[in-house]
């Protein structure tokens, strides 16, 4: 029999989103590992930036925003990003005494049967009100499938298994994606291998100037709609666009974001399209984002018919005692944060009852469904 705990909340994952939240329910009055507890699956503290390449110094990440009450000072621009956040990360973990239990995978949530949700893990059962699910996307990478793959004789590889540019060097290489990672890894492996093809399903989009507020907001409500739909989300940066950057400037000048539109298959020595072109490849790198890892909430039945999960404000519609944080419009590292706290609030409140399903039942789907990724191609 599996040892069972009981708490009052249980927060899965430990990145942004995760400990935003332990840190405001510290901050409410809630004792950690007496009325909440925090598990990760992760080895380590860092959430998903401990996989991020080494090459990803701290300098060069794409906003990060600082933990609520502690900031991130004196970090060197030039160390990994994922040795920088792991390591603060850990310190804002031990500042505020927030106990992760750790490595712990959340396995299933399930109805108690008394009114409770019943969260299996690794390392036995938690019963609780409420769970804040901050699991994140890093372990569902987003494989497109496209005729030929299994023909191709070069090797195929997921952003999350990316190591940096060395391992291309005197390769034939296609990135397919038009998201932030796609052309990091492009501008990166274009310095050392013989040639990069760069695809995508929709022309890239570049931005001017500075990111304000106002934009901000715009984009975060763009996002937002879909979620309040019930479909599948997508990440902020999908709608705003890529920065342009100085190392962009240069990379587009040599050519290298030259942008070719999605080809129709692989063969056995590179990529086709429809008209009969041909572009030879060693190695095909798909950059094509991540998926929500929700998998362990299916029991619950929290799906949409559109694939996605209905959210208002943190609250899932139809389970208002599951909240979700870094979801949709909290993908962010500042949007994590106002989750975490929005969160926190909403758990104050008694939750509202959960909403009967529409349409006819359907079986609960893998989350790898069909609807464009975060980063999609």
């Amino acid at each position: 029999m599996p040892v069972v705990h009981e708490v009052d909340v249980v927060v899965a994952g430990a990145g942004q989103a995760g400990l935003s939240t332990a840190y405001h329910l510290r901050r409410d009055g809630y004792e950690p590992e007496r009325d909440f507890v925090v598990l990760d699956r992760a080895p380590g503290p860092g959430g998903a930036w401990r996989h991020r390449w080494p090459t990803l110094t701290y300098g060069r990440v794409h906003g990060m925003h600082a933990l609520p009450g502690m900031p991130l000072t004196g970090a060197d621009d030039d160390r990994p990003s994922s040795e920088v956040i792991g390591g603060y990360f850990a310190a804002y973990e031990d500042a505020f005494g927030l106990r992760v239990r750790r490595p712990v995978a959340v396995r299933a949530v399930r109805e108690a049967g008394d009114g409770r949700l019943r969260v299996e893990t690794s390392d036995g059962v938690w019963l609780a009100r409420a769970l804040v699910n901050a699991t994140g996307t890093w372990d569902r990478p987003f494989w497109p499938r496209y005729p030929g793959q299994e023909l191709f004789r070069g090797r195929q590889l997921h952003t999350a298994q990316y190591a940096g540019p060395e391992e291309f060097a005197g390769r034939r290489v296609v990135v397919v994606g038009g998201g932030t990672s796609a052309v990091q890894h492009l501008l990166e492996i274009a310095e050392v291998a013989t040639a990069t093809t760069w695809v995508t399903r929709r022309p890239p989009v570049f931005r001017e100037g500075p990111f304000d507020e106002e934009r901000g907001r715009e984009a975060v409500a763009l996002v937002e709609e879909r979620v309040r739909h019930g479909l599948p989300p997508q990440s902020v940066v999908s709608v705003t666009g890529l920065p342009m950057t100085e190392a962009m400037r240069r990379a587009e000048e040599a050519g290298v974001l030259r942008r070719l539109p999605m080809f129709d298959r692989l063969t056995p020595t590179g990529v086709a399209w429809a008209d009969g072109t041909e572009t030879a490849a060693d190695t095909v790198l798909w950059a094509t984002g991540f998926r929500a890892a929700l998998d362990h909430l299916a029991p619950l039945r929290l799906r949409e018919p559109g694939g996605g999960i209905r959210v208002e404000g943190t609250r899932a519609v139809r389970d208002p005692r599951v909240h979700l944080v870094g979801y949709g419009p909290s993908a962010s590292t500042i949007g994590a944060n106002r989750a975490g706290r929005e969160a926190v609030r909403a758990l104050r409140r008694p939750p509202l009852p959960a909403r009967p399903a529409t349409g006819r039942p359907r079986p609960e789907p893998a989350l790898a469904g069909a609807a464009p990724g975060p980063a999609g191609a």
